[in-house]
């Protein structure tokens, strides 16, 4: 998954594509063509957050 600063772009690479807020963070989605899929936005609330790792 792509780490991007500007998602706008990426909603027009593909018909399909969808971007969908969940948590704060914006991802673009792609059920026919995963390839597309794309984050942008904190990582606070997410498995990639440094929070609670011990």
């Amino acid at each position: 998954m792509k780490v991007l600063s500007s998602l706008n772009s990426l909603k027009r690479r593909h018909a399909d594509c969808q971007i969908v807020k969940r948590r704060g963070t914006l991802y673009v989605i792609n059920k026919t063509n995963p390839k597309f899929k794309a984050r942008q936005g904190s990582t606070r609330g997410t498995r990639l957050s440094k929070k609670g790792v011990k």
